[in-house]
């Protein structure tokens, strides 16, 4: 595998998801809403010793494209400027959505990670069953591309939010969910695998009640691949992203919640 066709994201930690169970993409109701915005802190362990090296936010708009109304979803991470010189990383990701289908319209990722640069764009056309891809790296020329899409398939910012609509109730501890996405111009078919329910203790102290799973992951420059990604989704309406833990090549990182505004349902999962 090519660098160029490897995953490298400081925000991918929060990226894997499930295929669709519908005919549309998503259920009718939704867990956000505009004017969400979700914050968490990024930890990297290397032997011992536990460094916080960033901080990631996500955030939901709408936006009006030719009349009509789209979600606008943004995410944004970055290194603490005593971590930059270890490893710098500076990466956006934003991503239109039509909300009745859930049908991604654009997608960019510009990003920036120890001097490896990658700029992405897809521009997607579902009446015409195609996506056009724009690929560029530091070690490679920008290419565009058509290629054939199905019915429903993610970006990897999209399919954060796809995820947090997923009805984990239908499933059992172990039970694989398919994924269908596209990265770095490439379509991958991988699986989340549900774990089950636990309540975990963030670093604030305060304890949630948890939906876990765990997320086969493809190899790269940042991760080993199989599945070495675990995430806790709080375990109510919303389903945010609580704690997500990951083995990478050189160590293991962690995030945790530290913020959030704007949810559209009470937050359940928390205990008082």
């Amino acid at each position: 595998m090519t660098r160029a066709t490897k995953i490298s994201g400081f925000i991918f930690f929060f990226m894997m998801i499930g295929k669709p169970l519908f005919s549309q993409c998503v259920q009718n109701e939704l867990s956000f809403r505009q004017g969400e915005k979700i914050t968490y802190e990024i930890a990297y362990n290397w032997g011992f010793i536990w460094i916080n090296a960033g901080e990631v936010y996500f955030k939901t708009d709408t936006t009006i494209i030719n009349g009509k109304t789209y979600f606008y979803f943004d995410s944004f991470g970055k290194s603490y400027k005593f971590y930059d010189w270890f490893f710098k990383v500076k990466d956006r990701y934003q991503s239109v959505v039509d909300p009745v289908t859930f049908h991604p319209l654009w997608f960019k990722r510009n990003t920036y990670e120890g001097g490896f640069q990658v700029n992405n764009r897809y521009d997607f056309d579902f009446d015409k069953g195609r996506v056009i891809s724009s690929v560029e790296h530091s070690d490679k020329p920008l290419t565009v591309d058509t290629l054939n899409l199905d019915s429903c398939i993610f970006d990897v910012l999209s399919a954060v939010y796809y995820a947090r609509n997923i009805d984990f109730s239908k499933y059992k501890p172990g039970d694989k969910i398919p994924i269908d996405f596209i990265i770095d111009g490439e379509f991958y078919e991988l699986y989340i695998r549900y774990l089950g329910k636990e309540t975990i203790k963030n670093r604030d102290g305060k304890q949630y009640n948890c939906i876990k799973f765990s997320a086969m992951l493809v190899e790269g420059t940042l991760f080993k691949g199989g599945e070495d990604l675990y995430v806790w989704v709080s375990n109510d309406e919303n389903k945010i992203p609580v704690f997500v833990e990951a083995k990478i090549l050189i160590g293991s990182v962690k995030a945790y919640l530290t913020g959030y505004e704007g949810l559209k349902y009470k937050l359940n999962s928390l205990h008082d």
